[in-house]
């Protein structure tokens, strides 16, 4: 692992002193200007919430295509009409405006209709992820306290694995929506009520009446996101109505987004990127929304051209995948017609931005930095490649980076007792100014349900007495002209596969190994990989072998694969601090390689099911490299 401390380690001021700036500078500041007006449009107290937003577009742009999703489109005004009818349906069941209704469907039309029907009866959405099962699925539903369930057919089966073993959901109603693409057994549907859709073949396609959250302000929670937070089980992130809408408004003049404009919508919905970003943007500028239900490397050119998306979100892993991927029909420089003018998302490298370009033609790429529950953010305007983006007045944002020790792990604290923002290539922590005024929303960071979940992500004391930051648990850098760049995160979360990973959530769902001592779970590099795999450093019971089949089974039954550690190494004893937490630093510097650790390792082997000695050949039929280590680790 780099030094992230080393003032030059991970600099990419060299990978892009040459580049010459597509964007003039006053041209990014009147999108910056604009961008700091539209965040002001939407005060705290008004009565405006995501449905009236969405009526008001349903009217202006009745007929032009909102939904698209295969070969069948759905006008804004059709789906109004479908989102009535599960308003009128939810509302004949029970619920009522500040209700929770949870959902798990994956990415189709329903998914929409389902959300706005709820933001039309005035319901909070808890979204929950569609791959979890077990312990992660009952915290998220316990965090959530819905008064309703709807599962989507296609997550059936998950959910009544976990209805078999939790005596707790016995009480909670479970409405089933069907899938015709994913049909379960009849077994699996006949655990879940049907009364929902019984409901919904009489309920009318008429307006519901607004009325009836007449009394819900812009500040009120309009969704519930599950986030990965630094340490345990997600956390459910409350997400208002004011700031989803002000997220549609602050991206459409940033994009300078229209009507004609087509978003291609791949990543889960359950996920805050595409919920927000992407949904409230293309809602703002009246513009359609391409769904997939989920990525397909081979299928991404051709749903582009098909649907002439202007438009894509992504994130490092994607761009990484497409760039990789073997497309006989389009090989070859310049041979990618398409109409993609812009990309939005998080996680390019510099290496791979500068290919992206070469490979598929100019366009906008608007890297960018933040979270679900972020009260601040970055972007990159001017396509400055490499950097998340750019502060030129510090005195006109809430975003501060501050310095971090990552060995002792803990912030940098001057004679004082203060926190020490970082120079020019200093990597710290970023963090966020909470500001809460009833006037304005800018820089009120909402938190999550839990309120010690919300109070462990504050800071106070950071440059004075008595002020409060928002922790992102991100180390960031800058240079000389204010471009920023992301570095790495603290602790115990790291991003694999697409997917935020919590360490601790995955060493609680593995603690009870048999014969294991100790479970340290942590992120690895891997080359030529976006992300961090998942490695688990075991100590067993004396006496205890590792049996490399039976933790691969129960990797299986408790996690979702994206969070199965992709390498093991079995120690002789646990490298514990004096405060008697587990330290991850001196192993995820020497990571899976052999030649830097004397430990038994193991590769995970889905295709043979289980964890095989490692092996160059082994890696190689897995498809990683071998380890790299920098000269720092």
């Amino acid at each position: 692992m780099t030094d992230t401390m080393s003032p030059k380690a991970c600099d990419a001021s060299d990978q892009v002193a040459d580049v010459i700036l597509p964007v003039p500078r006053s041209e990014t500041q009147a999108k910056m200007d604009r961008r700091a007006k539209a965040a002001m449009l939407i005060k705290p107290s008004d009565q405006y919430t995501l449905a009236d937003r969405f009526e008001q577009q349903a009217q202006t742009f009745a007929e032009r295509p909102f939904l698209i999703y295969g070969e069948h489109s759905w006008n804004y005004h059709e789906v109004d009409r479908q989102a009535n009818k599960i308003a009128h349906a939810v509302y004949e069941k029970g619920l009522r405006p500040g209700d929770v209704c949870a959902i798990a469907l994956e990415n189709r039309p329903e998914f929409f209709f389902v959300w706005l029907g709820l933001a039309k009866a005035g319901i909070t959405a808890a979204f929950i992820n569609t791959q979890i099962h077990g312990t992660p699925l009952v915290h998220a539903l316990s965090s959530c306290k819905p008064k309703m369930v709807i599962v989507g057919e296609e997550c059936a089966s998950l959910f009544t694995r976990t209805m078999d073993e939790f005596e707790e959901f016995a009480q909670l109603p479970f409405y089933l929506l069907p899938d015709p693409e994913n049909p379960a057994h009849e077994h699996t549907n006949a655990r879940f009520d049907l009364g929902l859709v019984q409901a919904l073949q009489t309920a009318s396609c008429d307006s519901f009446d607004k009325s009836i959250r007449s009394e819900l302000t812009a500040e009120t929670p309009s969704l519930l996101i599950f986030t990965s937070g630094t340490t345990g089980l997600p956390k459910a992130a409350i997400y208002s109505h004011m700031r989803w809408l002000t997220s549609g408004d602050v991206m459409q003049v940033t994009l300078d987004a229209v009507p004609d404009d087509s978003f291609y919508c791949f990543l889960p919905l359950y996920h805050g990127a595409a919920a927000t970003s992407v949904t409230s943007t293309a809602l703002a500028a009246g513009s359609a929304i391409v769904v997939r239900r989920k990525f397909s490397a081979s299928a991404f050119w051709r749903d582009i051209k098909q649907h002439n998306v202007t438009v894509v979100q992504y994130i490092g892993e994607i761009c990484r995948y497409l760039l990789n991927h073997d497309d006989s029909k389009n090989a070859g420089k310049g041979n990618y017609e398409h109409q993609v003018r812009a990309m939005l998302g998080a996680g390019l490298s510099a290496e791979s931005w500068r290919r992206w370009l070469d490979k598929f033609g100019a366009m906008d790429i608007y890297e960018g930095w933040g979270s679900t529950e972020a009260n601040t953010n970055l972007i990159n305007l001017d396509n400055y490649i490499g950097s998340c983006g750019r502060v030129p007045d510090k005195t006109k944002t809430n975003f501060l980076l501050v310095k971090y020790d990552v060995e002792a792990d803990q912030h940098v604290k001057d004679s004082k007792g203060y926190c020490v923002p970082c120079g020019p290539y200093e990597v710290g922590e970023a963090l966020g100014l909470i500001i809460n005024r009833p006037d304005m929303g800018a820089g009120r960071f909402e938190g999550y349900v839990s309120a010690e979940a919300t109070e462990q992500k504050i800071i106070r004391n950071v440059l004075m007495d008595n002020d409060a930051y928002w922790r992102s648990g991100d180390l960031l850098r800058y240079d000389d002209d204010g471009y920023y760049y992301f570095v790495d995160r603290i602790g115990d979360t790291f991003r694999w596969k697409s997917e935020n990973v919590s360490t601790q959530e995955v060493a609680t769902e593995l603690a009870d190994f048999q014969g294991a001592e100790t479970i340290n779970v942590y992120g690895v590099q891997v080359p030529n990989h976006e992300g961090r795999a998942g490695m688990a450093a075991i100590v067993m019971q004396r006496g205890e072998a590792f049996d490399p089949k039976a933790f691969f089974q129960l990797t299986e039954a408790r996690l979702p694969r994206y969070a199965a550690p992709q390498f093991v190494r079995v120690c002789e004893a646990a490298d514990i601090t004096t405060t008697f937490k587990l330290r991850k630093v001196d192993l995820q510097r020497q990571g899976y390689s052999p030649e830097m650790c004397q430990d038994p390792l193991y590769i995970r082997n889905e295709a043979n099911a289980t964890y095989e000695p490692y092996s160059i050949e082994v890696l190689a039929a897995v498809g990683y490299p071998p380890f790299q280590p920098t000269k720092q680790g």
